[in-house]
């Protein structure tokens, strides 16, 4: 029999042949192994675990001994020994410096122009620094990876319990875990403190929710409670290769008892994850299966790449446009020159005769190296200072962020942190937010409102039974007193709240430092389930009188109004799932009675009503629900003994079943659960982050679209959407989920949900309305795992199956908003991915707190993690950490905007400054028979872009603030502004490029023509070369340092400082320079050459001349521009002037925008419609809005005309202005 089951088992793992299953069905544990076998598609080859690292009996089968990884996770990107060439090849990826690369080579091999130290030194510079920053950045990766990895974790070793470091853990090792300690890997449960062999775990950090769950240990080690008992469980365990579902898992254990195994299954409730931590448990003995980065929650990891910005892309691009232009250059140059050369007094004149080497070349390799020298004498025209700059600015830059006062979190004492700060732009061009929902939009802290029982509401400590409560004055319903049999159907209400749910009580005082309690002062118990939904419920129970005790001997305790403690035998539980909506438990009272107490969705319960004030129930129903509560119906059903025997008999026989076990449970619920009285209903509310929908309706004004990406429950997930904002009363919800899909063909679905949207909008998506336009209908979809799995990877059947994924994106496009429920972490990267793939390439930005949300927040363009209660995965893996959603507004719309503008500005000035540098070194060699003689000395060559230019640029990237900081957080709309890299597109570049090749001919040729034959000294003597050029440079050096005076708007003594000190100290260099014979120079071209320049009045004139010369184009562009075609921008700015830097204060915003386009008459109406529903909690007098001039700004909403009571421009008090016009949300 033992050698029979070695080949057979080896056979059957070998092949998972279904035929070989039903072949050997004789055996019971093949029996068992077919039906693990059955439906496991992707069944590839097991691997073997031995428990304890213990052989099996001899003549079993064979012992082979597997290798698997150690325990340790890398999140980090470099090694010791990888970094320096990972690092170099990463960099050298830029074009710049692989440009500058190629230059310096090419300096040191032949004789160029210029030395090259020019070239090597800036090029040094920039890699040291990069590199530096890149890898600080890792090594804070290496030391949070160290932390985990050498963590202490308890395992039993020869009966006793020994200490090891995380890292050091192997597969097949049993460990012990206690209380509140998290797992270290994937384990298999073998027993637990509890003697139903039952542990309860929260997988918070891995799926979001932080409700606890139930698992189970393997039916046949469940007894073993010591050390010693564990360590005597001679079993292996056969199971799948590591995969990245979490909620899958396909195994068995054998036992060998007498040398015989006898088999068990093992499923996904006996898999304890990684990442999960114990609750209310003392203590288990798991045995590890799957260590390391073949962990689940290490698969379900994107593997790190570096990430580049949209504006790095266009500095790239344009890059290659100016290395084209410098080629061109050369290569004109050259042709030209040996055009000039071909009459031979001009190639070989009689002071500069040539040797015999250089007649000897050929023309070929003394074209190519002329060539090669044009080129590094044209090579400045490629600013590799400008890389130095970003690199500097980002750097700096990101401290501005983590110094933000408005986002440091004094609960949590955390301030904003920045990971990557390379990505500072990106948060400027941020199209698409997907967000996870638990602990990052809510605080996954559900409370109790309020219930109705027969019409009548009850809020706790407010209306109970009908009496006005203290403090409950403002409740806006007050219900008269009910009657006998209201009463008693108001307790029987109570009771079916207090029995129908799996809550579970823990004796104990605190649990996460927050303190619990059953009975007031005395802080013994507290609620725990796997649904906080259900605790709240509870909760509002026991602050309505009835208590839930506990749950002892299959009997559930209450404590009454009266503090009568009421017994109840619990009989049957018909657990809750997602097609039913619904639960019921089935319970004997003390006097003998059956009672069926069901809860439920209201639109699974009424269908099932007999009985009950359905339509008073229903109307309060349909009230919450529009004030985005989540909504429960509760009913009963009175059972006669012999009705119970025919439900236990249906029900026996549906949990016995072997094959269909689920569908047959679901037909024998669906019987049970009928002919129900309704008793009343239920409103919670899952409490959002501070601020969560304020931050979510300023992100879809400012153009965003939001999805929400969640492992919770579709009906949960839904609640929040609207709490929220993110839906709205008239979003109409398109649903394609696994219940649909059922009913009909993934292919019909999509297609009916196509024709939906489109027939609506004619065609046009979303994006070519406002994101918050009534113009049509507002539609929201919502999408489950199953499905995306389906739309993902589609039928191969199906010859229609190609194009889902495209009609998907289509129907998301025409949706303001997306909800996706019961996502895997690895399908949340799947989804980032499939937008940033679509044709529009959009920017995409993911949000989360918990290990669960890593791989999107990897895979996005930028990934924020938020500091929450799930661990800090996702924060040591982000590119920003904020403490609370609601910072995300700011580091968006304001943080995320200024460093747009900033490198914006910063990149299109490198470039102009740069053709206005080289440009008339390209026009003097048309004067120097293209001899590469510079125009320029060796020092300005060198220092322009290093000293000259640098800081002004630099500063300015740092603090210019082209808007006021309280503008843009109140009108979002601005960050449309410059979305799609608007500030970066080919028609701005080419016009900073003709503008620098304008100002480049002024100064070029303006020197020329104004000096030309003319003396300059008393003396008579005339200019020389080097004074010529000097000249050139000394009106550039003011021209691109005036053009960037022109373009700021924000001025503190810092910039006044390092403009006017920048061309200070220009002007001593210069006549330092020139005035002192330096020691250390072979020769000095430069002496007295700025002295003598300054000495003629002529050369004054021609300075001034040709700096108003060269600025005035622009600066008449940007008077017409203004005055003609301003954009909103420019309005905000020019009202702000105005009314001197307090625009924020008292001006309406909407007055200011571009005017509405025609048929928009209807904003007014459609704002009002639009306005959020006020709580419960909110009198309707705050509907009045006020204004104060004086003080702290009050971003209130007004109509677009200012209107002053007292007739002045300006008043001294404070108004409220409340006249008729629409109002206009800001």
């Amino acid at each position: 029999m033992g050698m029979d089951f070695s080949t057979l088992r080896t056979l059957i793992s070998r092949y998972a042949s279904y035929v070989g299953c039903l072949m050997l069905a004789g055996s019971n544990w093949i029996s068992l192994y077919f039906l693990l076998c059955v439906g496991e598609e992707n069944w590839v080859d097991s691997r073997t675990i031995y428990i304890g690292h213990k052989e099996p009996p001899p003549g079993t089968e064979a012992f082979i001994q597997q290798r698997f990884p150690d325990n340790r996770i890398v999140s980090s990107k470099y090694t010791f020994w990888n970094f320096i060439p990972k690092n170099m090849f990463e960099q050298f990826r830029r074009v710049a410096n692989f440009y500058f690369l190629i230059i310096f080579l090419v300096q040191l091999i032949i004789d160029t122009p210029t030395s090259p130290i020019t070239s090597g030194l800036p090029l040094f510079f920039v890699i040291t620094v990069t590199a530096i920053k890149q890898g600080y950045e890792d090594w804070l990766r290496h030391k949070a990876d160290n932390s985990v990895n050498q963590c202490p974790v308890h395992i039993v070793q020869h009966g006793k319990v020994v200490c090891k470091q995380s890292r050091k853990l192997r597969v097949g090792d049993v460990v012990f875990m206690k209380e509140n300690e998290t797992f270290p890997c994937d384990l298999i449960l073998l027993s637990t403190s509890r003697d139903d062999g039952t542990c309860y775990v929260t997988t918070a950090s891995l799926d979001g929710e932080s409700s606890h769950k139930t698992y189970y240990a393997v039916q046949d080690t469940k007894a073993y409670n010591t050390e010693k008992e564990v360590d005597s469980i001679h079993a292996t365990i056969e199971c799948e290769q590591p995969q990245p579902d979490l909620y899958k898992f396909v195994g068995r254990i054998n036992f060998y008892m007498n040398n015989e195994p006898v088999a068990r299954p093992l499923g996904s409730e006996n898999l304890l994850l990684r990442g999960a931590t114990l609750k209310n448990t003392e203590h288990v003995y798991a045995v590890a299966i799957y260590t390391g980065m073949e962990t689940k929650m290490a698969l379900n990891y994107q593997s790190k790449s570096q990430k580049r910005s949209a504006v790095e892309k266009s500095m790239n691009a344009y890059l290659v446009v100016y290395l084209c232009i410098l080629i061109s250059k050369a290569f004109v140059n050259t042709v030209l020159k040996y055009v000039w050369q071909a009459d031979p007094n001009r190639d070989e004149p009689w002071y500069n005769q040539r040797t015999e080497a250089e007649r000897q070349r050929h023309i070929l390799i003394r074209a190519f190296t002329d060539f090669l020298a044009f080129m590094v004498l044209f090579n400045y025209i490629i600013p590799v200072s400008m890389y130095v700059t970003v690199e500097m600015q980002k750097f700096l830059g990101s401290y501005f962020i983590m110094w933000d006062d408005e986002m440091f979190d004094e609960e949590l004492g955390e301030r904003a942190v920045v990971n990557t700060s390379d990505l500072n732009e990106e948060l400027g061009q941020v199209e698409y937010v997907f967000t996870d929902k638990t602990g990052t939009l809510t605080e996954n802290n559900m409370e109790f409102i309020e219930c109705c029982v027969d019409g009548h509401v009850y809020v706790p400590h407010a209306i109970c039974n009908g009496q006005l409560m203290p403090g409950a004055a403002s409740m806006d319903m007050i219900d008269t007193s009910p009657g006998p049999e209201a009463k008693e159907h108001e307790e029987l209400f109570f009771r079916a709240l207090c029995l129908c749910h799996t809550v579970q009580v823990k004796e104990e005082e605190t649990v996460d430092g927050i303190k619990h309690g059953i009975h007031q002062g005395k802080s013994t118990s507290f609620y725990i389930s796997s649904s906080p939904d259900e605790v709240a419920l509870v909760e509002g129970m026991k602050r309505l009188g009835f208590t839930y005790l506990r749950l002892k001997d299959s009997h559930m305790e209450i404590l009454n109004r009266e503090d009568e403690i009421e017994r109840f035998e619990l009989l049957e539980v018909l657990t809750f799932d997602s097609v039913r909506r619904r639960m019921s438990v089935i319970v004997r009272a003390s006097t003998g009675e059956l009672y069926l107490f069901c809860k439920g969705a209201d639109s699974s319960i009424f269908p099932r009503v007999v009985s009950g004030k359905v339509e008073q129930v229903k109307a309060r129903v349909e009230h919450n629900a529009v004030e985005g509560l989540r909504t429960l119906c509760v009913a009963y059903r009175p059972l006669s003994p012999e009705q119970y025997q025919e439900i236990c008999h249906l029900l026996s026989g549906a949990k016995l079943a072997l094959q269909d076990r689920d569908k047959r449970l679901v037909e024998a619920y669906d019987l049970i659960e009928k002919d129900l009285i309704l008793l009343g209903a239920t409103a919670v509310e899952d409490r959002l982050q501070e601020k969560a929908a304020d931050t979510i309706e300023s992100l879809h004004k400012a153009g965003m679209k939001v999805w929400v990406l969640t492992g919770d429950k579709m009906e949960t997930a839904a609640a929040t959407c609207y709490a929220s904002k993110l839906f709205r009363r008239n979003t109409q919800i398109l649903e394609l989920t696994t219940k649909r899909t059922e009913e009909q063909s993934l292919h019909d679905v999509l297609f009916d949900l196509s024709r939906t949207v489109l027939r609506q909008h004619g065609g046009m998506t979303r994006d070519t309305f406002s994101g918050l336009s009534d113009d049509c209908t507002d539609y929201g979809l919502i999408i489950d795992g199953a499905t995306l799995s389906a739309v993902m990877r589609p039928s191969q059947e199906d010859s229609n199956s190609g194009n889902y994924k495209e009609i998907f994106l289509e129907i998301c496009r025409n949706c303001s908003a997306v909800l996706c429920c019961r996502m895997a972490p690895l399908q949340k990267a799947q989804i980032v991915k499939l937008i940033k793939a679509s044709k529009e390439n959009p920017i995409t930005l993911a949000i989360g707190d918990g290990a669960n949300d890593v791989s999107m927040i990897l895979e996005a363009h930028v990934g924020i993690g938020i500091m929450g209660k799930e661990g800090r995965q996702a924060v040591r893996n982000s590119d920003y950490a904020i403490p609370k959603f609601k910072h995300l507004k700011k580091i968006l719309l304001v943080h995320g905007h200024y460093y747009y503008i900033r490198i914006s500005e910063l990149v299109q000035y490198f470039f102009y400054k740069n053709v206005c540098f080289i440009f008339p070194q390209f026009l003097y060699q048309f004067f120097c028979g293209f001899s590469q003689q510079p125009l320029y000395d060796t020092a300005y060559l060198t220092l322009y872009n290093i000293s000259f230019t640098s800081l002004p640029i630099l500063l300015y990237s740092l603090i210019e603030q082209h808007i006021n900081m309280d503008i843009l957080k109140k009108d979002p709309s601005l960050y449309r502004d410059i979305a799609k890299n608007s500030l970066l597109r080919w028609p701005i570049f080419i016009y900073w490029t003709f503008l620098g090749v304008y100002d480049a001919i002024v100064m070029f040729f303006g020197a020329y023509f104004l000096f030309d034959n003319t003396t300059f000294t008393s003396n008579g003597q005339m200019f020389g070369n080097w004074t010529f050029g000097t000249l050139v440079f000394t009106v550039l050096v003011f021209t691109v340092t005036f053009k960037l005076v022109l373009d700021t708007h924000y001025w503190t003594w810092i910039n006044h400082f390092v403009i006017w000190g920048s061309l200070i100290f220009f002007v001593v260099f210069s006549l330092l320079w020139g005035g002192i014979i330096w020691p250390f120079l072979n020769y000095q071209r430069m002496y007295y050459v700025f002295m003598q320049m300054l000495s003629s009045g002529p050369a004054w004139l021609s300075i001034i001349l040709l700096i108003a010369a060269s600025l005035l184009p622009d600066v008449v562009k940007k008077v017409i521009w203004r005055a003609l075609w301003p954009t909103t921008t420019e309005r905000i700015q020019n009202a702000d002037k105005l009314y001197k830097g307090q625009l924020s204060e008292f001006t309406p915003l909407a007055s200011l925008h571009a005017p509405p386009k025609a048929g928009s008459h209807r904003q007014g109406s459609d704002n009002q419609r639009n306005a959020p529903t006020l709580r419960r909690s909110e009198p309707y007098n705050k509907k009045i809005m006020f204004t104060r001039w004086q003080r702290r700004p009050d971003y209130c909403t007004f109509t677009p005309l200012l209107r002053f009571t007292d007739g002045s421009p300006r008043s001294k008090q404070g108004h409220a202005y409340c006249g008729a016009g629409p109002e206009t949300s800001v």
